[in-house]
């Protein structure tokens, strides 16, 4: 590509492009540095009309594009290969709030807005959007949507994909379609809308979106509640479930091992029990009316909990610092995982009926088969999506043993996930497929089910310019 046709696109739209190496380098590698690529240039489109120019300039000069939030992505989908000839197209210049309709409970954004601004602006309005991620201070709307976000709230509001009812999106071809309404029901043909969220950009680019909201609950409250093991917790969870109703709004399953990470790598992280327990599980309520009937709806099912032995100890967050620092106990895990070394992570999704059957059985055979490793098991058990990662052993930390450690992935990643798939289970939960699980996806996919997405990325990519090398395997995406 020769600077004079980079100039055609410089003309072609307000915002900036960067062709320089040290302005390009933040949008080449993806948040936990495990990717890096070059590109041919990066663009920061003003709004989605210049979304639309930078994508009919890529086309006509058959440019790949590699959409790009937050960069906050954990599977590599929004960071280009090595080849430097794709264009890295990022929205976080497209930061508008459109609008927001507290009678029909929605919001008009757009994709570069952060998650953290989104739920800072509905509670101006006193409203809540109830997505809820670690990066959220970083991660954009449009990468929420292009990945289908889960966090840690999906038990009682879904993920991404159930908060969203209708979008803006430029197609491979320059071409804005806006379906931005703001409908619960809509009959009126083919659910576009669905097929561009969770597309990891592979199919075109999302500029904005309508967005669900809802009324602010007047109280939440939280327990930390000690359980001898997965398969208890799984019945505490239906107990909570029978009881609580839709005021349950989380239920998320720790290991020992999962908070000892945590008080070695965060000075203020405490235990806020008086014996530890094998496992634990983190509860949260929310109540319309007041925090003191979201505290007893909690007392009522811990004392339950603990007569039915569901649980061995419990401690009910009494002001918003101890529902905070409850919170950060589970919400600490990963980077402290990270500060401890080299991690091997596993993003997967359960049926919950078999999540404490898997956790078992896998976790047996992986002691079996792999030395100096620690299991590091944690995740939404509500919804069935547990993060099933490992460590170094304490004894096999440092430099000395990384290259050991990270060989054993391919054998870790082929024993958790053909378990997975013999549970019924998906190997993304929530991450997305990006580069990370690209080809193993395809290992668990039917022919059928590859067919179709072949079909529908031909048909809405022809030139197969949209985030190339992404969601399907190499070989299939041509």
């Amino acid at each position: 590509m020769t600077a004079m046709k980079l100039t055609t696109l410089r003309t072609a739209f307000s915002g900036r492009l960067h062709t320089e190496a040290h302005d390009m380098a933040p949008f080449l590698t993806d948040w936990r540095g495990k990717w890096t690529g070059r590109a041919l240039a990066v663009a920061q489109p003003d709004t989605a009309q210049d979304v639309a120019a930078v994508l009919r300039w890529c086309h006509e000069h058959r440019v790949p594009v590699v959409p790009q939030g937050g960069n906050t992505g954990l599977s590599g989908g929004s960071t280009p290969d090595g080849t430097g000839q794709a264009l890295v197209l990022s929205l976080t210049r497209l930061t508008r709030v459109r609008a927001v309709d507290t009678i029909n409970n929605t919001l008009e954004v757009e994709a570069g807005v952060t998650l953290q601004e989104v739920q800072a602006a509905v509670e101006q309005a006193n409203r809540l959007f109830p997505l809820s991620l670690a990066a959220q201070g970083t991660c954009t709307i449009g990468g929420n949507l292009a990945s289908n976000a889960g966090g840690v709230q999906v038990l009682r509001w879904g993920n991404a994909r159930e908060l969203c009812l209708g979008l803006e999106v430029v197609t491979a071809e320059g071409e804005i379609w806006n379906g931005l309404r703001s409908l619960r029901k809509d009959n009126t043909g083919y659910d576009l809308r669905d097929l561009y969220i969770g597309s990891e950009g592979t199919l075109g680019i999302i500029t904005a979106a309508t967005l669900k909201l809802f009324p602010r609950p007047a109280g939440q409250a939280a327990a930390f509640v000690a359980v001898p093991s997965p398969a208890v917790a799984v019945e505490l969870l239906q107990l909570a479930q029978s009881r609580l109703a839709s005021s349950l709004t989380a239920f998320e399953l720790m290991s020992d091992a999962c908070i000892t990470l945590v008080e070695k790598h965060v000075d203020a992280a405490r235990l806020p029990l008086s014996e530890r327990s094998p496992w634990y599980v983190l509860v949260e309520v929310s109540d319309p009316v007041s925090e003191a009937q979201a505290a007893a709806g909690l007392e009522g099912l811990l004392e339950q909990a603990l007569e039915q032995a569901l649980a061995t100890d419990a401690a009910l967050s009494s002001s918003l610092a101890q529902f905070r620092a409850l919170w950060a106990l589970r919400e600490d895990i990963s980077e402290s995982q990270g500060a401890e070394g080299k991690t091997i992570k596993h993003d997967i999704a359960l049926p919950i009926s078999a999540i404490a059957g898997f956790v078992e059985a896998t976790s047996r055979e992986i002691e079996a088969q792999f030395d100096g490793v620690r299991l590091v098991v944690f995740g939404h058990l509500g919804d069935g999506n547990l993060h099933f990662n490992l460590s170094p052993a304490e004894d096999r930390l440092g430099k000395a043993h990384e290259a050991a450690f990270v060989a054993l992935e391919a054998p870790v990643n082929r024993l958790v996930h053909d378990a997975v798939a013999a549970a019924g289970g998906s190997i993304s939960a929530e991450h997305g497929l990006g580069v990370l699980r690209r080809d193993e996806s395809a290992r668990y996919k039917s022919a059928v089910e590859l067919k179709l997405m072949r079909a529908i990325k031909a048909a809405l990519d022809p030139l197969n310019l949209m985030n190339p090398g992404k969601v399907l395997p190499a070989h299939e995406d041509k």
